[in-house]
């Protein structure tokens, strides 16, 4: 069974995390969901969401993926956590995936791993000096990086992350029993 790690940060994107982490489970994908501190999350828009566990309890696990929800403040305490960027960096160099939505593929490229890569982001964040071959298109694979415009495209990243570590039938099946069309 695939283990996805979702660390949670406060500010993050509650309609992405919480897409993210539903659908996964769908697909009967063991998902760790990790707040960078003890407590409750109040994402965005005041929702509060409740981490199993904390991210410092967590860091010595191997998962296959970890995904960054976006959300701008989420994003902005992403990328100042140096344990993140240590934990990106290990998953890049074991060949492991990492996945980032909205705001938070900007992590990824602090952390220095994108460089000359296609990536989408939510609109704005992420400039012309980034070093990313930045993409409009609503979800994107570039190796084992999968990045996702912003909670319009959460259901469609996270399909598409069940079809990587499932593969087409299970996103087929989680899919149809959404009745999205």
């Amino acid at each position: 069974m695939a283990h996805v790690l979702v660390p949670l940060a406060q500010g993050c994107e509650e309609l992405e995390a919480v897409t993210i982490i539903d659908l996964l489970r769908r697909a009967n994908i063991k998902v760790t969901v990790a707040g960078l501190e003890e407590g409750p999350v109040t994402a965005s828009r005041g929702v509060v969401l409740l981490p199993e566990t904390t991210l410092e309890t967590v860091l010595d696990q191997n998962f296959d993926l970890v995904v960054l929800p976006g959300g701008l403040g989420g994003m902005q305490r992403l990328e100042a956590d140096q344990r993140i960027a240590a934990l990106l960096r290990r998953m890049t160099e074991q060949g492991r995936y990492v996945a980032a939505i909205c705001a938070a593929p900007k992590v990824l490229v602090s952390a220095g791993l994108v460089k000359d890569r296609e990536v989408t982001a939510y609109p704005g964040v992420l400039n012309d000096q980034s070093g990313v071959r930045l993409s409009s298109a609503a979800v994107v694979r570039d190796g084992t990086f999968i990045t996702s415009r912003g909670p319009g495209t959460a259901m469609d990243f996270a399909l598409t992350l069940i079809d990587l570590l499932c593969g087409q039938e299970t996103r087929d099946s989680v899919e149809a029993a959404l009745q999205r069309s």
